[in-house]
């Protein structure tokens, strides 16, 4: 079992906050600066430079966290590989994805792979498609799920399912259009987007740049954080147009309460895919999880 004192340091080193640490591992701050006085002692080193309030790794605390992560990495594996020997799934399996899988594709997933592997602990970090690659190559998680067109070399990814943005608004007496809105009328709306990172905004920045325009010379009214947030503003605002996962929408289309509005000229097909480092195996659980999903989506 690694020192407790070093998912201390860990958490502290992620955040660089000494009250983030103590939310996330839910104990006191004072309990925080306890363990990290500890360890800097035990070491002869300090391994954060303090600076009024912000503070930052030193050398030594770098290099900690480098072996920190290492250890927490062989005691995932060492467990597993004891588990395995009295045929047990289990261990713990990190997983992370961006707003619209963890919101809308996920979730449905997670109840039939608890009942098929009962003692692997899950937890699932929400965040846009940039937070989640981040955090697969700090460590922070085993696996991920994305949507977008950037693509880091460091990392290996895995197409896993089609999707497509399409336009919509607040639904209206006459319904959807009967034809196709001409691209330029369509944006002359107020826009509500994703925020900046997120896979959605980048797939549709990619074929706005396909046809000359640029993000920064339309009128966006807000950009939100999540789905649902764009969709509940749609809602109350007749004049914007959103662009949303058509994965998105099934509800508030059966509803009534928001249409789809074809827009002529404009396509924007994505893929959501899984997402670990280049060149490092999955640990069991993670390979147990994305073969479950392939085999709900009857991918080979």
């Amino acid at each position: 079992m690694p020192d407790f004192r070093l998912r201390v340091f860990q958490a502290v080193a992620r955040h660089l906050s000494f009250t983030k640490a103590a939310q996330e591992l839910y104990i006191s701050q004072p309990a925080i600066t306890k363990h990290i006085r500890e360890l800097e002692r035990s070491y002869g080193q300090r391994l954060f430079e303090r600076r009024g309030s912000r503070i930052s790794l030193t050398e030594a605390g770098q290099l900690l966290l480098q072996h920190a992560d290492a250890v927490e990495l062989l005691h995932q594996q060492l467990t597993t590989q004891l588990q395995d020997l009295h045929g047990e799934a289990a261990g713990r399996l990190r997983l992370g994805a961006s707003t619209t899988l963890a919101q809308y594709e996920l979730p449905a997933l997670l109840p039939g792979f608890q009942q098929r592997y009962p003692h692997t602990e899950l937890t699932l970090l929400n965040g846009n498609s940039e937070q989640i690659a981040e955090a697969i190559l700090s460590g922070q998680l085993d696996l991920g799920f994305v949507e977008g067109r950037t693509k880091s070399r460091d990392l290996h990814y895995e197409p896993l399912l089609a999707d497509e943005l399409v336009a919509v608004r607040r639904a209206t007496a006459a319904g959807p259009p009967a034809v196709p809105l001409p691209l330029a009328e369509a944006l002359a709306h107020p826009l509500v987007l994703r925020e900046r990172g997120s896979g959605t905004l980048e797939v549709l920045e990619f074929a706005l740049r396909e046809q000359k325009i640029k993000l920064a010379a339309l009128r966006v009214a807000f950009y939100f954080d999540n789905t649902e947030a764009i969709k509940t503003y749609l809602e109350a605002a007749p004049e914007a147009l959103g662009f949303v996962s058509r994965r998105a929408l099934t509800r508030e289309l059966a509803a009534g309460l928001l249409e789809e509005v074809p827009v002529a000229g404009l396509r924007l097909p994505r893929q959501f895919e899984a997402l670990w480092v280049q060149g490092q195996p999955l640990t069991r659980a993670a390979e147990r999880f994305l073969r479950y999903v392939r085999q709900q989506y009857n991918l080979r």
